[in-house]
């Protein structure tokens, strides 16, 4: 697939950490409950770590207790869904359709979301862009 972003694999080596590129380009897998966003709740959007292209929305985002960053969807049009049927299991892995980078697998669970859904994600891959609170100033005036 032709992806907007597209880079060679030692542009991707260069700009990305080892942990990074492991996961992004060769989709892996980080260590359960150690994600820099597993139990972040703080408000903004999180944003490809490869691309920047902008994924999922912090209100989207839940508690599952799977030791990952866990959403019930993402943006319009911002993943790509692939079979996976590696280690043994029938999946659905999850990719930036900007970069094509490899995010995490969703997985139709439950958890009580309005989806049913549960985008179980790698930290990462993510960045977050936090949303400023208004200030008590700006309230007032």
């Amino acid at each position: 697939m032709g992806y907007l972003v597209q880079k060679s694999d030692e542009q991707w080596r260069e700009e990305l950490s080892p942990e990074e590129y492991a996961v992004l380009r060769e989709a892996g897998t980080e260590r359960p409950f150690v994600g820099e966003y597993t139990d972040t709740e703080t408000k903004g959007v999180y944003s490809c770590k490869a691309c920047g292209a902008k994924l999922f929305e912090s209100d989207t985002k839940f508690h599952s207790g799977c030791g990952w960053p866990s959403f019930y969807q993402p943006l319009t049009d911002t993943v790509e869904y692939i079979e996976d049927s590696s280690h043994g299991m029938k999946r659905v892995e999850v990719r930036c359709a900007n970069c094509g980078s490899h995010l995490g697998h969703v997985f139709p669970d439950g958890y009580g979301t309005p989806t049913g859904d549960r985008y179980c994600i790698n930290s990462v891959s993510l960045r977050l862009e936090p949303v400023s609170e208004p200030s008590s100033a700006d309230v007032e005036s």
